[in-house]
Parts: structure tokens; C-alpha cells; sequence
């Protein structure tokens, strides 16, 4: 009969599994914190008590301590673990734990209720003042968490280990184990960020030259046949586009509203960082940020709410939390749909400063930006917005129109850095309302529509944010065929003398060359997947429009490739050693566009004003993946690789003469990066829609790709493959590894 009252709740089978107590000495305290009541109502108690009879009365118990499965949460033994220390603490520590099955995903406004109620059954009297959100840093581990850890081994808190009392010898040797790996996490420095040891990977693709190369070549043409998986993870489920960052053989990663450390070489998870998200935000389900940032102690996240946080990179307390998507610059409480600005990219640490750009922001008047923050407050130190602003260079180029109706511009990837410059990097996308550019605001406006600084390619001075020069790429794009893409930084030869050059492409598959000192354009390489630019200026890099292409209100065109791109946030990779660029994209892939002309009142209203209905090119050979080398000391297409199946990742050259790539077949293959003859390929359990790394931890080198969730581009390639069936939501972090080491020469 017990066992049946307390199944008859309405319970979900999750629950917090000790992760809110610990037994302790006996606190007579009438609220649960000696630090004084909580404020919270009634109303945020009675929504906690829903909440917790859904997702933890199952194991705690439905009178909080009567659980067969937990420990009890309210009473004597709950009191005295959490008498001395903070709100912020228990419910950083719920958010973490609970459900066991997925922590953190129940949504913040849940988490608030939950503590409200735990509060009220603990003495708490309420009130008329809620019980508000903080991201606030967890407290220090309390006495007991203290006492199960010897000297040799980090709290459990930091490496998540259980809170009860069962530390056996195991634990402690794991314990500290850990510990050592963690205390070995030597300083990142400004030399270390310019360098990078080849056994690290410490940026989003590799280096600040943004090369997708490592020197690494245990894994080379000859061996590659023996690469198997070493280890794999789950993952909390998002629109990925991930990229790993590994330093002293820890490996940092984040999916969702989770950060993780983790084991480099065997996959144990050594802490993790889990955020309460906005119930809209569904747990950063729908969340794409492309990378992290190291420095100092601190890793660097972007989060799906608009923040970037810093954690110490061997506890993963939170240090600082700077929102840098704020209501002031669009962002709205309980609103995170596509017409607010978000971070889609991530961070790039250049001397001290964080620098990060926004994306999107479809209605969202004055367009997007990008600040550098201090590493060590997250203080704003500068700010640059990539709509020119009156006065500026650039700044008459909006139809006359006024700054705010003035849209988009938006920072979807990480930037590059240039450090006997100190220039930063960073390509933009397209504007939304492009009925702004099409209607001249009055017959008496002097300004042209060239809409800078969208499609353009922004040198920024790293300390100061200053604008050192720009070049737009492709002037008035009403077609959204951005250049938002990463910006390699190669050198080579330019009239016979070696030129430090940018390299980028937009969607067009169109790939241009400017100096990088200065913005001066070079040469420009088509790839012969678009049809709208005639032709291009040998001496200024300008894209001339076929005429007949010209947008007419009402008329639908056959635009070559659609707005999903003949290539898009799927980076390039590039060999300093051949020259070769290896390209990824998507082939045979047109949009039926049109532009609907809005009335004379409505022209500058933000949000979209074109449709840009994607298809497969008429009379294709049924092949939309290729991924193609180029020369670029020649222009030449040194070989072109084309299949059935889109491709889905980044591309990750190596010194072993491999160049591996991944496609929406959930095939992950190594190509020879001189021929590219397929040498090695394995299936994954989901598309790897995100950027393969590679490292070295003790001699053995690890080839690392995330497979699962897939944004706007995944689902722009879906329709053209509609054999290919996605597998259920579940993102997965695979690392693999030569398995034959003693037949490997080394």
C-alpha cells in the first residue's frame, strides 16, 4: 500500500538523486539560511510544488522525505547542509543535478519555483516580493563536501561528484587523479594564443589565422586506415555547429546550456557548467554558438541567452557573466524568437579582450555590433556597430534612410586576428528589409545603397575597436548571399612578392583576396555555382548583377545558389605548406526569389520583404555535396570531389596529408589531401553539423567531431536529399584514434 500511495502521484521518473543534500549536524534555524528570510510568494511555492511532484517526488518523495530513491529535502539533515550558505548555492546545485537524466533542463522560471517551495517546507514564510533569477556563482564547497575530499582531490561540486557519504577508496583515487589533470592546466598566455603548442587546439579553428590545419601527422595516408573511435559522450541536444577547444589534455566543450571539461584522453567528464535558460529557449535546444575562448585560467562561452560567461577552467565556478544581448539592444524577456539579435558565433581572445559580435536581429533597427569585453570583469572596453553610422565611412551608403531603419549586418562566425597588426577580422551578412535599399527614401537623397558594413570584411584595431579599413565584398545583396564566413588569413604571392592576405567566400562560392594590411583587393576566385554576378572588376573586386536579375516587385527569378548557400558557416581549410584551400559545398542548389514591395508607410518596417523558396537546380545530376581543392598561388582546381549527400561540417586539414570532412549521410571521411581519393569513413549517429578538431595528449593523437542537432543550413540541404532520414534529436561528441599504434610508424 505504500508503495502503491507513492506511485500515485503524478510523477515524472527523474529526480535530483542527492543532489541537494547531505546529512550533517542538527540547525535549529526558523528560515533554512542563517542568512536571513528568502523572499518569495506563494503563488512561485504552489508552482514549485507542481514542478517538483512532476520531476522529483518520484525518487525524494512526495512529502520531500519520504523518497525511497533520495535523500530527503526538508527537516534537520536538509537545514544543516544548507543553514550557512546561499540561495544562489542550492539552486545553482538543483540545476546541475536535477533531473538526473537531463539537468538543467526544466527552465529557470521551474528552478525559482522549485527553491520557492523547498523555502516554504523548510520554514520559510512567503511573501509579497518574488523570488527573482541569478546566475550568480555557486558558493564554496560547504564542511562536508570539504571533508570528502582529501588534499590530493578537487570538491565534488567541481567534478561532479555525488554528495553522499560513500567516498571509498576508488573515489579518492579517481579524486585525485582528476585533481592532477585539472592542477596540470597550465596559464593560457598572449605567447601561447600567437603559438599554439600543436598537441592543443585553442581556438575555434586552430589558430588566430582561422586555417582549420594542425601540424599533427601521426594520423597520415598510410595509417588513417586504422583510426578508430577511442571515445564518445553525450551530449545535451542543440542546433550544434560546435567546435572543441583542448589545452594540456582537457577538452572543453559546450552543447545547450551545458559547458563541460572533459578527460582528453578517455572521455571522463571532470566538470560541468550548467545554465537555467529562459523557458523559451527550451534549454538551448535550438542554440548554435560555433566556439569557445581560453585564457589565463578562464574558459570563455558564449550562452544562448545572449551572455558570455567565464568559468576557471579547473572547477568551472562561474567568475563573471556579462550579458552582451540585452532588452536595451532588443533581446526582450520570455522573446528569443529569429527577429532579436543572438550569439551564433563566439569569442575570440585577443590581449585581454573578448571579442564577440551579434547576429541577425531582423527587426531590430540600427543593426548588429561587436564589443570587446575585459577578460577579467567583463567590462565593455569598445563597441562597433556594423551599420555605418552617419559621419562614418559608409555612413550615406542606406538610401537615405535613418540609422534606425537600417538592419542586419550581423556577426555569424568568430573572427581572425593578425598579430603583428593587431587586427581583428571579422566578415558580415546581409540586410533584412531590403525594400530600404530598392526605394529611394526621396528624390532629393545624395546617398548611393550599398548598405555598409553588410558583406563586408572589417579590420578592427584589437584594443580600441577602431575601424582600420573595410571591403565590401558584394555591394546592395537584396538576395541574402552574405559574406559572414570565416576570414583565413594566408600568404602568398601577389606579383611576385609574398602578400599577407585575407581570404573569404560568401554564399555565392565566390572566394575573395585583400590585403590584409590595408584592404587593398587582390584576386577573386569563382567557384561557378552561382548565376546573378556577370562579372568582376579585375582591379576593384566589384560584383557586377546580371541586368536581367535586376529585383521587380511581384516577379519570381531562378537565383543560383539559394539563400542557404553554395558554401555558408561550414568552414574552409587551408594547407600553408601546398597553398591548397579545401572548400566544402553545396552543389545543385537554386531558390525561386521574389521581392514583395511593401507600402509607402511600411518600407522601412524591419523584418523580411523577400521569398527566397529554396529547390534543386533544374536538369541536376542528382549530386548536391563536393568539397574542392584549390591552388591559390594558381587559381587552379587541383581536384573536386562530388556525392549524393550534402556536406555538413567544417573541413580539417592535417600536416598527414589528410583533409577529413563529414556529411548529412552521418558519413565522417578523411579525403588524401592531394587527390582526394576517400581513404577512411565511419558512420556516426547523426549528421556532424559542426567542426572537426584535432590533439595530442601523451604522444597519441585524437581526431574530435561533434554529431547531431543541425541549424538553418542543415535544414536548407534536407529537402534535396529527402531519402536521407535524420535520426532522432541527440547530439554526440566522437573522438577517435589510431587503434594499431605498434603497426603505426612514428
Amino acid at each position: 500500500m505504500r508503495w502503491m500511495r507513492r506511485t500515485a502521484w503524478p510523477v515524472r521518473w527523474g529526480c535530483a538523486a542527492a543532489a541537494v543534500c547531505v546529512l550533517g549536524r542538527i540547525a535549529g534555524a526558523q528560515s533554512l539560511f542563517d542568512s536571513g528570510q528568502v523572499a518569495f510568494t506563494e503563488l512561485q511555492a504552489t508552482h514549485g510544488q507542481a514542478a517538483y511532484m512532476e520531476s522529483c517526488a518520484a525518487c525524494h518523495g512526495p512529502h520531500l522525505d519520504d523518497g525511497q530513491f533520495a535523500p530527503p529535502v526538508k527537516g534537520a539533515p536538509f537545514k544543516a547542509h544548507w543553514h550557512d550558505q546561499s540561495p544562489e548555492a542550492l539552486r545553482s546545485l538543483i540545476v546541475k543535478r536535477m533531473p538526473p537524466a537531463s539537468p538543467g533542463s526544466l527552465g529557470n522560471r521551474t528552478y525559482i519555483d522549485i527553491e520557492a517551495y523547498l523555502l516554504r517546507e523548510n520554514g520559510d514564510q512567503p511573501g509579497t516580493t518574488e523570488l527573482a533569477a541569478s546566475n550568480a556563482p555557486a558558493a564554496a564547497g560547504d564542511a562536508a563536501e570539504q571533508a570528502a575530499a582529501s588534499e590530493h582531490s578537487p570538491s565534488p561540486r567541481a567534478v561532479g561528484a555525488s554528495l553522499i557519504d560513500n567516498q571509498d577508496a576508488d573515489y579518492h583515487a579517481a579524486m585525485a587523479a582528476r585533481r592532477i589533470l585539472l592542477d596540470g592546466l597550465t596559464p593560457v598566455s598572449d605567447a601561447m594564443l600567437r603559438d599554439p603548442a600543436a598537441a592543443d587546439w585553442l581556438m575555434w579553428r586552430g589558430t588566430y589565422a582561422t586555417l582549420g590545419y594542425s601540424p599533427l601527422d601521426q594520423i597520415d595516408k598510410s595509417t588513417v586506415r586504422n583510426l578508430g573511435v577511442a571515445w564518445t559522450l553525450a551530449l545535451p541536444a542543440s542546433a550544434n555547429e560546435a567546435a572543441p577547444l583542448v589545452h594540456d589534455g582537457v577538452l572543453f566543450i559546450e552543447g545547450g546550456n551545458t559547458v563541460e571539461a572533459i578527460d582528453a584522453a578517455d572521455g571522463s567528464i571532470l566538470w560541468q557548467y550548467v545554465r537555467a535558460l529562459p523557458d523559451a529557449l527550451h534549454n538551448g535546444g535550438d542554440a548554435r554558438m560555433k566556439g569557445l575562448a581560453i585564457y589565463e585560467d578562464k574558459l570563455f562561452a558564449p550562452t544562448a541567452d545572449g551572455h558570455i560567461v567565464a568559468l576557471d577552467v579547473k572547477t568551472g565556478d562561474l567568475r563573471w557573466d556579462s550579458a552582451v544581448v540585452t532588452p536595451a539592444h532588443g533581446a526582450h524577456p520570455g522573446q528569443f524568437d529569429g527577429a532579436y539579435f543572438h550569439i551564433s558565433g563566439g569569442p575570440l581572445l585577443v590581449h585581454g579582450k573578448v571579442i564577440v559580435g551579434v547576429s541577425l536581429g531582423i527587426d531590430t533597427g540600427g543593426g548588429d555590433f561587436i564589443v570587446g569585453l575585459d577578460a577579467h570583469s567583463g567590462d565593455e572596453k569598445w563597441r562597433f556597430n556594423t551599420i555605418a553610422r552617419p559621419g562614418q565611412p559608409g555612413g550615406d551608403s542606406w538610401n537615405g534612410a535613418p540609422v534606425n531603419e537600417r538592419y542586419g549586418a550581423g556577426v555569424w562566425s568568430i573572427g581572425s586576428y593578425d598579430p603583428d597588426l593587431n587586427l581583428v577580422y571579422v566578415g558580415t551578412g546581409n540586410t533584412y528589409d531590403v525594400g530600404t535599399l530598392l526605394v529611394p527614401r526621396s528624390s532629393k537623397s545624395r546617398s548611393n545603397n550599398d548598405a555598409l558594413y553588410t558583406d563586408s570584411t572589417l579590420a578592427l584595431d584589437a584594443d580600441t575597436g577602431k575601424l582600420s579599413w573595410y571591403y565590401q565584398h558584394m555591394n546592395r545583396d537584396v538576395w541574402d548571399l552574405d559574406w559572414a564566413f570565416e576570414q583565413s588569413l594566408v600568404t602568398l604571392p601577389v606579383d611576385g612578392k609574398p602578400t599577407k592576405l585575407v581570404v573569404t567566400g560568401g554564399k555565392s562560392a565566390i572566394f575573395d583576396a585583400v590585403n590584409r594590411i590595408d584592404g587593398k583587393y587582390a584576386f577573386s576566385k569563382d567557384l561557378g555555382l552561382q548565376n546573378l554576378v556577370a562579372s568582376i572588376d579585375p582591379k576593384t573586386g566589384k560584383k557586377i548583377i546580371q541586368p536581367a536579375f535586376a529585383p521587380q516587385a511581384g516577379r519570381v527569378d531562378l537565383i543560383c545558389p539559394s539563400a542557404t548557400g553554395a558554401r555558408s558557416w561550414p568552414t574552409t581549410a587551408f594547407d600553408p605548406k601546398s597553398g591548397y584551400l579545401y572548400v566544402p559545398l553545396l552543389d545543385n542548389n537554386c531558390m525561386d526569389y521574389s521581392w514583395v514591395e511593401r507600402d509607402a508607410g511600411k518600407i522601412a518596417a524591419g523584418g523580411m520583404d523577400v521569398r527566397l523558396g529554396g529547390r534543386p537546380k533544374p536538369g541536376n545530376d542528382g549530386n548536391f555535396g563536393r568539397v574542392e581543392a584549390i591552388d591559390l598561388k594558381t587559381g587552379r582546381v587541383v581536384w573536386s570531389m562530388r556525392q549524393r549527400a550534402p556536406i555538413a561540417s567544417s573541413l580539417l586539414a592535417s600536416a598527414g596529408g589528410l583533409v577529413f570532412s563529414g556529411a548529412r549521410d552521418r558519413r565522417f571521411r578523411a579525403y588524401d589531401a592531394a587527390t582526394g581519393k576517400v581513404l577512411w569513413q565511419v558512420g556516426l549517429n547523426a549528421s556532424p553539423s559542426s567542426s572537426p578538431a584535432t590533439y595530442s595528449v601523451g604522444g597519441v593523437q585524437y581526431v574530435v567531431v561533434v554529431a547531431g542537432g543541425g541549424g538553418s543550413f542543415d535544414a536548407g540541404s534536407r529537402s534535396l536529399t529527402p531519402e536521407i532520414i535524420d535520426p532522432a534529436a541527440g547530439s554526440t561528441l566522437w573522438v577517435f584514434k589510431l587503434l594499431d599504434l605498434e603497426a603505426t610508424p612514428q
